[in-house]
């Protein structure tokens, strides 16, 4: 079972005891002292990655690294009346972003990771797909996504300050292009998109959708490719203030019928269902996969689950054909049954995303070969999350050393500066991309090498 620290919107120091059943702690809201924001940081997971979290002065609400990534999009025409009006900027990004129907094939030879060189037959898809164990562009070309996690969207909208944590303009993601990125996270709050459960009229529903879809018009036009994660969601009318073990019946299909409208012409935006599945207690067992795929009453869970089924099928209905990542059980890092569960998909169209973090179940060479091995044998992984407890880099390099000797792909956690101290993840201590110590360094060094 995770506990839960609630958490306030300005800035605070967190200290979670470094023990396998920390207390809970409550900081009122500067903002709304009614407003208390879950984040998880010391369920079974975590305290196996790490020991324990360590005192952390951070800026504003955060997730751990367990969370630690309406209508027609871009050049369709058609999203003013789904997201509202934008600026020309963002409408002129939009219409040169890579993922637009008009220029899918240019986007996929000219984006960072593709193979323009590639002999492969053009795909009748508008941007990334699978092929095998490959993730392609529109031109065949093979794609390798290398990225980062870019948290905050997910928190900053329920703390009533914000859309996002840091800056999403021109500068900072040039930052990142600097280091060889070519891929990030957008992790999305459930509530914050449908407006709902008592978020903040500025900073939910159509605003938020805006500002959400503005940063990947941007991303996009910067030769980026955007992961958009369903990252916080809560059943009924409960605020989404945390993570939880599945997505919900009540809003989660409600969640993917919008967004999968609003960039299901953005071919290369890629699509990941949920973040970090932990239902039968956190297990590893056929209850949790049966609850994965299937939903309804699950063990350990208290509402109705909606399944992996039936979010691929809700995202296919809209009419979007974009590439599908699937995180397993046990946060993202069990892999054993994805390939005997994975959802049917009338476009085969689907990856695994996987999690891993030091002292996870699934931790070291041994395990990717026995577990994640045969899956990346048939179909693309992304590693949408990894990072490094440690805080020298060389666990995580390991990780990436296996997913390099296997093709596949990662994105690190996280882009955000909050503080250089060990256990923060932080990869940059500004975002201008200053590397933060040894692990943001290690990152930095092993993109800037491929």
């Amino acid at each position: 079972m995770k506990s839960q620290i609630s958490i306030a919107v300005s800035l605070l120091v967190i200290n979670a005891a470094c023990s396998s059943s920390p207390s809970a702690q409550v900081v009122t809201s500067d903002q709304d002292p009614a407003v208390e924001l879950r984040i998880q940081t010391a369920d079974e997971s975590v305290l196996r990655r790490n020991g324990g979290w360590p005192v952390a002065p951070w800026q504003g609400i955060h997730p751990t690294p367990h969370e630690v990534d309406a209508g027609a999009p871009g050049a369709s025409g058609d999203e003013d009346a789904a997201v509202g009006a934008r600026g020309d900027a963002a409408a002129e990004a939009a219409s040169a972003a890579p993922g637009s129907d008009d220029a899918a094939a240019e986007a996929a030879s000219a984006a960072p990771g593709s193979d323009a060189a590639s002999s492969s037959p053009p795909s009748t898809f508008a941007g990334l797909h699978a092929v095998g164990n490959q993730i392609v562009g529109a031109d065949g070309g093979t794609v390798s996504l290398h990225g980062v996690n870019r948290s905050g969207s997910e928190f900053a909208c329920v703390g009533g300050y914000g859309f996002f944590d840091g800056p999403t303009d021109a500068a900072s993601i040039a930052a990142m292009k600097a280091w060889g990125i070519n891929a990030v996270r957008v992790p999305i709050n459930e509530d914050c998109w449908l407006g709902i459960n008592g978020v903040a009229a500025a900073y939910g529903g159509t605003n938020y959708q805006q500002a959400i879809e503005t940063y990947v018009d941007l991303l996009l036009a910067s030769g980026i490719y955007p992961i958009v994660d369903l990252h916080w969601n809560a059943p009924g009318t409960t605020l989404a203030t945390g993570q939880e073990p599945m997505a919900d019946a009540d809003h989660s299909p409600a969640f993917w019928t919008s967004a999968a409208g609003v960039f299901k012409s953005k071919g290369s935006v890629v699509l990941e269902l949920y973040n970090e599945p932990w239902p039968d207690n956190d297990q590893d067992t056929t209850a949790a996969w049966t609850c994965w795929r299937d939903g309804g009453s699950c063990p350990s869970v208290s509402y109705t689950v909606a399944g992996m089924q039936t979010l691929v099928d809700t995202v296919r209905a809209t009419g979007a054909t974009n590439l599908l990542l699937l995180g397993g059980v046990e946060y993202s890092n069990a892999l054993s049954q994805w390939a005997a569960y994975k959802p049917t998909d009338p476009l085969n169209n689907l990856a695994a995303a996987w999690h891993v973090y030091q002292g996870n179940a699934c931790s070291d060479a041994s395990c990717y070969d026995q577990i994640a091995a045969p899956v990346a044998a048939a179909f693309p992984i992304v590693a949408t999350e990894i990072g490094d407890s440690s805080c020298d880099g060389a666990f995580m390099t390991t990780v990436m050393q296996w997913l390099d000797a296997h093709d596949q792909s990662y994105a690190a956690w996280s882009w955000n500066a909050w503080g250089t101290a060990c256990g923060n993840y932080s990869l940059v201590t500004d975002y201008t991309g200053t590397p933060n110590g040894a692990y943001g360094l290690a990152y930095q060094s092993h993109l800037m090498g491929l």
